[in-house]
């Protein structure tokens, strides 16, 4: 019988209930390598598992012997010496998302500082702690502590855990840049990023009675001097190469999910749509939305894959990029959505501050999983491309979402100008057009849905009876009563255009199309430009 499918980050229900978990165990052993690291990813890609797993593995308040035996650390005899060894100090910073300073620390300080000393209550009954430790110990549980002690908070938790256990702490900091991308989003950046500095500072750097640390994120926040200074401090990020992939699927490891489930008929869906990553070397599935793929197919008879890491959190900054344009984005985005590469240098020392400068966007959306970097060139620069269609499909949402903005803040002028026979009408339309993501077909009967889709605000009638042929569209204005023919035309090359127009415009006139006191149009396209005539009678 299959296991089942569960979308959960707590490492310890997924094995103890049998739920299908990946082995990805050997990550212990890659963190007992290290000192103090941080590993880059995007969202859904495992992080938050990966750690839930090393608490497991390390914490001396857990007995994870069964958890483990059965996994690829199990046969790593010097690895299975650090099993339930250690006081661990674990937490989270994703749930920093508030909208001021005040906020937020006053979330740091009832919500994660209070947990992770309440966790540990039982150090109150240490002989070993003086009377001025448990003091500061009950401020941090009464929510009493100042900035200052918040800022040391893991410091003196893992002092504390010293003197108890005897032993260094394992230090584990999950999204910790969560804090740092809402308070440039809220305007409280500079006060946030003192204050993660302070933190990470006494932790991580200053602290003799740390054993190993290890941080998740999505960027690595070094050119403030977050991480400046910390003893043998590493970085890996989707640009390191590793002789294993501890986030993310590797195409076995897919198959082999297909088979448990008898569902290899599915793979060329999934490979299309949610593989196409590269960390380091090694091509990389998406897990999140493989699996939420395989459970829902298998038991609803899904056949069509669908988005569902778009669904994991907003992808507005697609839509931003494209609407504001910084820096020429929005013609950037259409080539790679379009299937083209783009050539770009790529800055691993970003910060949040960092993305209002349009020369490190895509050094961002590789970052955070929106790129995919196929090599690197001599000058230095990375070769980057969308990675698959489920990402596609963000971009090509965002420009549709762009053009439907677009399109219904203009029509209404575009109306207007043409019941008034003005000129700008041309200008309008152009810009609508330009709005568009793409062309696509480049054929007239592209062209007459595109002007639909413009006007479907308004009463349109298509390739109805008029005079002595058929015209193409007739527009009712209802504000003004008056109605408006559109005859349109498609312009093998650009230079034709305005005579492409002016025959439209003769061909309204040769077949009598207008009636009295209607107005007509001839327009001629060609891909991303468009020339309206207005037909005098």
């Amino acid at each position: 019988m299959a296991r089942e499918i569960r979308m959960i980050e707590d490492f310890k229900d997924l094995v103890s209930q049998n739920a299908l978990y990946v082995d990805k165990s050997n990550f212990i052993k890659e963190v007992l390598s290290k000192d103090v690291v941080l590993y880059t990813r995007p969202r859904r890609f495992g992080k938050t598992l990966n750690m839930h797993m090393l608490y497991y593995f390390f914490s001396n308040q857990e007995d994870s012997y069964e958890l483990f035996k059965d996994l690829n650390i199990a046969k790593d005899a010097e690895s299975m010496k650090h099993l339930n060894q250690y006081p661990v100090i674990f937490l989270s910073l994703k749930v920093l998302t508030r909208k001021n300073f005040s906020l937020q620390m006053s979330d740091f300080s009832k919500t994660i500082i209070y947990n992770l000393y309440d966790k540990h209550r039982y150090l109150l009954n240490s002989d070993n702690l003086e009377k001025e430790e448990k003091k500061l110990f009950d401020r941090y549980l009464e929510n009493n502590a100042d900035e200052s002690e918040l800022a040391s908070a893991l410091y003196n938790l893992s002092r504390m855990m010293y003197k108890h256990f005897k032993k260094k702490s394992i230090i584990l900091v999950d999204e910790y840049d969560v804090p740092l991308k809402h308070a440039q989003q809220y305007g409280y950046y500079d006060d946030m990023l003192d204050f993660i500095r302070s933190l990470f500072s006494g932790t991580f750097k200053t602290n003799e009675y740390l054993y190993k640390g290890v941080m998740t994120g999505c960027l690595r926040i070094a050119r403030e001097s977050v991480f400046t200074g910390l003893n043998n401090f590493r970085n890996d990020s989707i640009l390191t190469n590793n002789p294993e992939v501890y986030f993310g699927f590797t195409e076995d490891e897919v198959k082999d999910i297909l088979a448990e489930y008898n569902m290899q008929d599915k793979f060329s869906h999934i490979k299309d749509w949610y593989d196409g990553y590269l960390f380091g070397n090694k091509e990389v599935y998406n897990p999140w939305s493989t699996l939420k793929y395989i459970k829902e197919s298998y038991s609803q008879d899904i056949t069509e894959p669908v988005s569902y890491w778009a669904n994991t959190s907003g992808n507005d900054i697609i839509y931003d990029y494209i609407k504001n344009d910084t820096g020429g984005l929005r013609k950037q985005f259409e080539m790679l959505t379009n299937g083209e590469t783009l050539k770009k240098y790529i800055n691993e020392q970003l910060t949040y501050r960092d993305l209002d400068n349009p020369d490190n966007i895509f050094s961002f959306l590789l970052s955070t999983g929106y790129l995919k970097a196929t090599g690197k060139n001599s000058d230095g620069n990375y070769n980057l491309v969308i990675p698959n269609k489920e990402v596609r499909k963000i971009y090509l949402d965002s420009f549709n979402e762009y053009f439907r903005d677009y399109t219904r803040t203009n029509t209404p002028e575009l109306v207007k100008a043409l019941t008034n026979g003005e000129e700008k009408a041309n200008e309008i339309l152009n810009g609508i057009l330009r709005a568009n993501l793409s062309y696509y077909d480049n054929s007239e009967a592209f062209y007459h849905g595109f002007v639909l889709g413009t006007l479907d605000l308004y009463t349109t009638i298509s390739n109805v009876e008029a005079g002595e042929g058929r015209l193409d569209i007739r527009l009712e204005d209802d504000k003004t009563g008056k109605t408006i023919v559109l005859e349109l035309k498609h312009s093998k090359h650009a230079n034709d255009l305005e005579k492409d127009a002016e025959l439209a415009v003769k061909q309204i006139k040769d077949k009598h199309y207008l009636k009295a006191n209607e107005q007509g149009y001839g327009i001629s396209f060609n891909r991303k430009k468009c020339c309206l005539k207005k037909c005098d009678l």
